[in-house]
């Protein structure tokens, strides 16, 4: 498809028809297509990679957690195209328990393809997340300089 030739409406179209598809076919199951691609691209790649655990997506209601390892441990997916993920809606500002095992990191390039993945432990994501306001939520800056401390799998 040539999306160069469809008017502007047809290519506004194209949207709802594409989650339509996509949902069909079982790829995603909510509408937040980057954050889906994303797990669908991580489950994918650590599956397919002789080494790394196979994983399992949970449900999309499942707070915190976005697939599980064949090692029984429980990992958080997020993306992000700049230099922090997005933020962790159901992490609580004060201590808690560890709400996951590991939290995987996907980084897109500028076509959405898998530019990195990076995977950091629980302890690391509480060293490194910061405080977002006005969300009052967490996120984790990735600047190239701590990159190096997170395992890198991609």
């Amino acid at each position: 498809m040539d999306l160069k030739n469809l008017t502007d409406d047809q290519l506004f179209e194209t949207y709802p028809n594409l989650l339509k598809e996509l949902k069909s076919r079982n790829l995603i199951r909510t509408n937040n297509l980057v954050g889906e691609m994303a797990e669908h691209l991580v489950v994918s790649h650590y599956n397919n990679t002789p080494g790394l655990i196979n994983l399992t997506k949970t449900a999309p209601s499942t707070r915190n957690v976005d697939a599980i390892g064949n090692n029984g441990k429980r990992y958080a997916i997020k993306s992000t195209s700049g230099s922090s993920t997005g933020k962790f809606d159901s992490i609580p500002e004060e201590g808690s328990d560890a709400l996951f095992d590991h939290l995987i990191i996907l980084i897109w390039n500028d076509d959405y393809e898998a530019q990195n993945i990076y995977e950091l432990t629980w302890d690391q994501f509480l060293k490194y997340r910061r405080w977002k306001k006005p969300e009052n939520k967490w996120y984790v800056p990735i600047p190239i300089k701590i990159r190096g401390e997170f395992i890198k799998i991609l």
